[in-house]
């Protein structure tokens, strides 16, 4: 569940590498530590440095390649989330930071009471996304409708809480959104590719 959106303090590039600062409210520095988990934007960091209220990261270069931290600049805001502790409320599905890729926003419905955006995904990740289904996108956990398989697009109706409490307020035709598929669905889906064609081969063998 995303906890904050905030803007990005400081971003200092070089060579395969992405050092970048977030001054984090009150609440959630308690507790937070040098090697403490965070996830920026759906994508999980390890906190590097804290100064006072000034939270600090490395991106690394695989990271950078598969994200959209790569394109990250001072000012931009991010959704972040500590961590989940023991205990501690999860909402929606559980999500682990590893994003697969990135989706393209591109289209963009709004009205009085809806805000419908359409999302353009790689082909390779369509087949791990069912309407009804779970993904999340930039770390917040969302419901897919509309999900059309060749196409590799789908969408999702944005209520007016979500669009204030995280960055897809302010998101615009053509921006990128890191997605993490929902786990589980990705197992049984590899699963099933895996065992499948031996299954039919093993069948056709005893028909003949």
């Amino acid at each position: 569940m995303i906890q904050a959106c905030i803007p990005v303090t400081t971003v200092k590039k070089s060579l395969g590498l992405i050092s970048f600062s977030i001054c984090f409210p009150v609440e959630l520095l308690v507790g937070l530590k040098t090697g403490a988990s965070v996830s920026i934007d759906g994508v999980c960091l390890t906190v590097v440095k804290i100064l006072e209220n000034e939270v600090f990261f490395d991106v690394m270069q695989e990271t950078l390649l598969r994200t959209t931290l790569g394109n990250l600049t001072s000012g931009q805001r991010v959704n972040i989330e500590r961590s989940s502790s023991s205990g501690g409320e999860i909402g929606g599905h559980i999500i682990s930071g590893h994003v697969h890729d990135m989706a393209s926003i591109i289209h963009i419905e709004e009205s009085e009471n809806n805000h419908v955006v359409t999302f353009q995904l790689p082909l390779g990740l369509s087949k791990y996304i069912f309407n009804k289904g779970f993904i999340a996108l930039d770390g917040a956990s969302l419901t897919v409708v509309d999900h059309n398989f060749s196409e590799a697009t789908f969408k999702v109706w944005f209520i007016p809480e979500t669009l204030a409490r995280t960055t897809f307020g302010f998101k615009t035709l053509g921006d990128s959104v890191n997605v993490e598929v929902d786990q589980s669905t990705r197992i049984v889906v590899d699963t099933i590719e895996r065992i499948l064609p031996q299954y039919l081969s093993n069948l056709k063998d005893k028909k003949d």
